[in-house]
């Protein structure tokens, strides 16, 4: 590993003994209102479609509709080419984990699922997938970061109390939504 690599990923595990010394009453909006004037930049590659978008979704403390058409499509349910409005909210939650645990992007394995890709998935795995889950409604979406530890990135999602935190080990991912604040293992 390169003197470089070696540094990013020392700093990164500094960064991850800070999060985890946080109180567990992190607020998520203090984090967010002292970036609300930053331009706001998310990088994704979509596991299943090989699509890639880096994109400013929030600018001068507002939304970009333009961007989040756009995030909108690539984030649609992959199996029927269904598209819905992703929760802003969800987009802000990816934005402070992306910098507090650096990377260069985020990989969606799932994020909307149309009625149908869900019914169809639950059937196949009734205790891994709800039957109404929020990736119904655009309020979740099930991430890694390339060359990240998975479960450092669950933990920090976890410091940010932010909504739901799952946490899929053996698949490697981590569900993350705007729902109440909870966690389990799946």
């Amino acid at each position: 590993m390169s003197k470089h690599l070696r540094n990013a990923a020392s700093q990164r595990r500094l960064l991850l003994k800070g999060l985890a010394a946080l109180p567990l009453g992190l607020n998520f909006g203090k984090v967010q209102a002292s970036v609300a004037e930053a331009d706001c930049e998310l990088c994704f590659r979509h596991t299943h479609t090989d699509e890639n978008l880096r994109i400013v979704y929030r600018s001068g403390g507002s939304y970009i509709p333009s961007a989040l058409a756009r995030i909108d499509w690539l984030m649609r349910d992959f199996r029927t080419g269904d598209v819905a409005r992703i929760d802003p909210r969800l987009l802000d939650i990816l934005h402070t984990l992306g910098t507090t645990c650096g990377g260069e992007s985020f990989e969606i394995i799932s994020a909307f699922r149309s009625p149908m890709t869900n019914g169809m998935l639950h059937k196949a795995d009734g205790k891994g997938v709800a039957t109404r889950s929020m990736h119904m409604d655009g309020r979740a979406i099930d991430v890694r970061i390339p060359g990240f530890d998975t479960a450092a990135l669950r933990d920090a999602a976890l410091a940010l109390q932010a909504g739901g935190v799952g946490y899929y080990r053996e698949s490697d991912f981590v569900h993350i939504d705007t729902g109440r604040v909870r966690h389990w293992v799946g």
